[in-house]
């Protein structure tokens, strides 16, 4: 399989490593307005993948060399600074965003193609690129909370004790600020949270979990005041997303597509089912009261920084 990345600052070179790292491509390219950079960055991932997979990277700075890619990856824009939201990258990269699409939809198969936006805003950017791409909602995907539910169940294994792949729990809604846990819905190893903490006299009070999404909401500022991005994270996210598509895993992933029309036409995170189509399904997850209404509140934060565009 041939895909493109485009954008190779340190996320876009982070998400080329992973996904080199995953074997599942035949050809990566490069993709970069500054020719040097990407240069650079595939002879370094060439010898790379020299210890690993045999892969063909190459660099271009035109999009006429992404052609017969079947997934484009976009990680190009301006990336969060310390004290930066997310949504205070808004204007900016919708230039970017905009500039990119027509350019990669027209030297691509729109029947088979599958972007991956992973630009900030990521649940605006993802409306935007499938408004101007004009391909279905399922195949324009965001990655969505998938980072952020990675971190919950990273905080929530070491909270319990226990590895994170017996842990299915899923934050939803925005890729920010105003993102939510769905706790109800939550399960270790087939059981509700509450029954896992009765059988293994563990204690999850409020105040803990106030404190576990104090910590996941806060997770990429403290990493961007520590070393400046975060890119590990999203780029580990990305080629898991890959893998799912390419191998037609249908896996269940909190990835963000645009749904709906007119006024309901929205992209947030929710559980979807994700194959070679792209997503296949969505699914809503229990939630309570209180839950539901923080996804409402996290979908009216999304659609209000859209229609700022």
């Amino acid at each position: 399989m041939k895909i493109s990345i485009i954008g190779i600052g340190s996320v876009g070179s982070a998400v080329a490593t992973a996904v080199k790292n995953t074997g599942l491509a035949h050809e990566i390219v490069l993709f970069d307005r500054d020719g040097v950079r990407a240069r650079a960055a595939a002879e370094d991932l060439g010898h790379a993948a020299a210890f690993s997979y045999d892969v063909k990277i190459t660099a271009v700075n035109t999009y006429r060399a992404i052609r017969g890619s079947e997934i484009v990856i976009i990680a190009a824009g301006a990336n969060q600074r310390p004290g930066q939201t997310r949504t205070d990258l808004l204007h900016a990269n919708v230039a970017v965003i905009g500039d990119i699409v027509p350019r990669v939809m027209a030297h691509v198969d729109p029947k088979n193609v599958k972007l991956i936006i992973v630009t900030n805003p990521l649940d605006v950017m993802v409306m935007l690129a499938q408004k101007i791409s004009k391909l279905p909602p399922s195949r324009v995907i965001g990655t969505g909370t998938m980072l952020d539910s990675a971190r919950l169940r990273t905080i929530l294994s070491r909270q319990l004790s226990v590895s994170t792949q017996s842990i299915n729990a899923y934050v939803l809604g925005e890729h920010g600020d105003s993102s939510m846990i769905a706790w109800s819905s939550a399960c270790i190893g087939g059981l509700d949270l509450a029954t896992f903490c009765k059988q293994t006299k563990i204690t999850l009070p409020m105040t803990t979990r106030r404190t576990i999404e104090h910590r996941v909401h806060n997770a990429a500022y403290e990493i961007i005041q520590g070393r400046g991005a975060t890119w590990d994270g999203i780029a580990g996210a990305v080629a898991d997303l890959v893998r799912c598509i390419v191998n037609d895993e249908r896996r269940i992933l909190t990835v963000s597509v645009a749904d709906g029309v007119g006024d309901r036409f929205l992209s947030m995170s929710l559980p979807r089912i994700v194959g070679n189509c792209g997503v296949i399904g969505t699914l809503m997850p229990r939630m309570d009261a209180t839950e539901s209404a923080a996804l409402r509140r996290s979908a009216k934060i999304i659609r209000k920084n859209f229609s700022m565009l």
